[in-house]
């Protein structure tokens, strides 16, 4: 009679010692910050469990599965899908170029039967193995400064280009800059750096002139002068700014927050959750939970520096840096930093794909830190 495998002694044993390695700090944290998600959603609905947060829960304890289920998954078995995993995405992005679903004037669904989904949401994770895979057997030299730097530059123009023309220009520029943050980590040269600093900065007027849609040029200048419109494309930005003024340090109570509660704040499950947030629990509030990201942050780039192979780290912090820019995107756009781009607050916001993507990239980052000791190589190693 044949034995299942995880029914042996050996692998049995070898599964517990695995799951002993995940980082269960980790884990807390994010259940806390998606707890704080899930308790918001509920107050914003009005005391109601429904629309929003029985579902936000839900999903957040099916995601908890699948991060640990990835935790499991070999260091090596990530690499050697790194290449296939970055492909399918891009051939997703096109995909939704020819048969996407178009909704609110912006093509970026691929629907199978019932099920949609956004392709965008795949190459996130794609491009960060992709690089990480790509960067594993580089020299330090070629890193740093050389004609070779065309090949990452191109793996990321690509998926920018199609992400931008759906067009969905937060996604666009989260991909750009996570692309951007891996290659500066594996060691360009900051000559390299200042140079492409400079030009992103020459090509922002014209570009913002001539290549933005109109609606995409309107929140920019929205952000410059939001009260120039205050009843139309600045309302947004206005409402969440009351709400986060009328805070005050304790904000006004668990419930009790009129620009919520009364819907004169959009967007208040997803994109502005924050501005809710700071309104019922005010300053104290918003830092503990700023204080909760920057945790997760850090454990994830300790994480990184454990891994012995070069891969390991660049793929642990390509998701770090991921996660980061949500946070400070959502943040500085709901404070009125920045243009509003339709970009959430990771765990917090309402959302089951933008939660189950940064969930995934949570489940490489514990499978870099259960595996840390693995030896990556390009060759046809076994999975042991």
């Amino acid at each position: 009679m044949t034995v299942s495998a995880l029914t042996r002694p050996g692998e049995r044993d070898r599964l517990i010692v695995k799951l002993s390695e995940i980082d269960w700090l980790f884990v807390l944290v994010l259940c806390l910050i998606a707890g704080t998600g899930s308790l918001m959603l509920f107050s914003i609905a009005g005391s109601s469990w429904t629309p929003w947060s029985a579902a936000h829960a839900s999903r957040f304890g099916i995601c908890i599965f699948i991060l640990i289920a990835l935790a499991m998954v070999d260091l090596r078995v990530w690499f050697a899908l790194a290449y296939l995993i970055y492909g399918l995405g891009v051939l997703l992005l096109i995909a939704v170029e020819l048969v996407g679903d178009i909704r609110l004037g912006a093509q970026r669904w691929l629907s199978i039967g019932s099920f949609s989904f956004q392709p965008s949401e795949v190459i996130k994770i794609g491009i960060v193995l992709a690089l990480a895979r790509l960067y594993h057997g580089v020299s330090a030299e070629r890193a740093r400064l050389s004609w070779w730097l065309l090949i990452p530059a191109l793996m990321i123009a690509v998926p920018v280009l199609l992400v931008a023309h759906q067009p969905d220009l937060g996604t666009a520029l989260l991909i750009a800059m996570t692309g951007g943050a891996i290659v500066v980590l594996a060691g360009l040269s900051w000559k390299i750096i200042a140079a492409a600093v400079a030009g992103v900065l020459a090509v922002i007027p014209p570009y913002v002139i001539f290549g933005m849609h109109d609606y995409q040029r309107q929140r920019v200048l929205t952000f410059l002068d939001p009260e120039s419109d205050p009843s139309g494309s600045g309302y947004h930005i206005l409402q969440s700014m009351i709400a986060l003024g009328s805070g005050g340090l304790l904000g006004k109570g668990y419930g009790l927050g009129s620009q919520s509660q009364l819907n004169f704040l959009p967007e208040k499950q997803t994109d502005f959750i924050f501005a809710a947030l700071a309104e019922e629990f005010g300053f104290v509030g918003c830092a503990s939970l700023l204080i909760l990201y920057a945790a997760a942050i850090f454990m994830a780039l300790r994480t990184s520096y454990l891994s012995h192979s070069h891969f390991g780290r660049l793929a642990a912090a390509g998701v770090t840096a991921t996660f980061t820019l949500y946070v400070m995107i959502n943040g500085l756009m709901v404070m009125g930093l920045a243009p509003v781009v339709g970009v959430p607050m990771p765990m917090l916001s309402y959302g089951g794909t933008v939660m189950l993507t940064v969930m995934i990239g949570f489940g490489l980052i514990q499978s870099v830190r259960v595996h840390r000791y693995s030896e990556v190589t390009s060759g046809k190693g076994s999975f042991v």
